[in-house]
C-alpha cells in the first residue's frame, strides 16, 4: 500500500466515530480542481518532497491506538487503484476497527468486492458532475460511475454521496441533470430517492491540480444556497456546507 500521509485523529472524516485517516498515493482521475494534487501521482508526491509511510509503521501505530480509535478512513488519491487494498482492509478489520472508504467510483468492481467481503463499514463517493461533464475529470467511462452509485446505494451500508460545487464546471442546469441521473439510478435499484444521503460543499481554491483553479472565486454563499434550493425540489434530504 502506497501511504502518503496519516491524520492520527479525526472527529469529522468518519461521522459519529473517532478515527484516523490514511492517505494513499495515486489516482485514476485528474480533476483540475483537485485540492490534493500532491497525492494524484507518485511524480507529484516526489516533487512535493513528501515521505511515504511504511505499512508496518502504520499498523504499529494502529495497535497502539486500538482502544482509542473506532475506525480508519482510507482516502487518497484514490484507494481503489491500490492492488493490495483488500488485504489492507482485512488487516484493519482483524484489529477490530471499522473501515470507511472514500472513492471516486471509477472502479465499481473493487467497491463491490470490498462490500461483498464485508471489509468496509461506511463508504463515501465523490460525485463529480453530470454525465456530460465527467470527461472534464477523467477518461473513465461514466457507466462505471453509474455502476458504483448503484452498488453503493443498494448495499445497505452507511454511505454518503458528495459533490463539490465548482464555478466554471457546475451550474443550475447541469446540477439538475445530475440530480435526475442519480434519481434514475435509485429508482432502477428500487430505492426511494428521498432516502439518498447526498452532501454538497463549496469548492475552495487551494493546492489545486491545475493552477488556474486557484484563481477561481468560489460561489458566494447566496448563490450556493440558491443552487441547493433548486435541487432540493428533487432531493429534499440534500445537505450542504458553505
Amino acid at each position: 500500500m502506497l501511504i502518503g500521509g496519516l491524520q492520527k485523529t479525526t472527529l469529522i472524516d468518519y461521522p459519529g466515530k473517532v478515527a484516523c485517516t490514511v492517505f494513499t498515493v495515486g489516482c485514476n482521475f485528474f480533476c483540475p480542481f483537485c485540492h490534493n494534487k500532491d497525492l494524484v501521482s507518485q511524480e507529484n508526491f516526489a516533487k512535493a518532497s513528501l515521505v511515504k509511510i511504511k505499512e508496518e509503521d502504520f499498523f504499529d501505530f494502529l495497535k497502539k491506538r486500538q482502544k482509542i480509535l473506532d475506525g480508519v478512513c482510507i482516502t487518497g488519491g484514490e484507494p481503489t487503484i491500490q492492488p493490495d487494498l483488500v488485504s489492507f482492509c482485512q488487516k484493519i478489520k482483524n484489529l477490530g476497527l471499522l473501515v470507511k472508504l472514500d472513492t471516486n467510483g471509477g472502479r465499481p468492481e473493487v467497491v463491490k468486492s470490498l462490500i461483498s467481503q464485508k471489509l468496509i463499514d461506511f463508504i463515501a463517493m465523490d460525485v463529480k458532475a453530470d454525465k456530460k461533464n465527467y470527461p472534464l475529470m477523467t477518461k473513465v467511462a461514466y457507466e462505471k460511475i453509474a455502476q458504483s452509485l448503484s452498488v453503493i446505494i443498494a448495499s445497505g451500508l452507511d454511505y454518503q454521496l458528495r459533490t463539490t460545487l465548482v464555478p466554471t464546471i457546475h451550474n443550475e442546469k447541469n446540477l439538475v441533470f445530475l440530480a435526475k441521473e442519480i434519481k434514475t439510478i435509485a429508482l432502477d435499484n428500487k430505492i426511494n430517492p428521498r432516502s439518498l444521503v447526498w452532501h454538497w460543499q463549496k469548492f475552495l481554491p487551494q493546492n489545486c491540480l491545475e493552477e488556474k483553479f486557484t484563481r477561481i472565486t468560489p460561489f458566494s454563499n447566496q448563490k450556493f444556497e440558491q443552487l441547493v434550493l433548486v435541487v432540493r425540489s428533487i432531493f429534499p434530504q440534500l445537505t450542504s456546507q458553505v
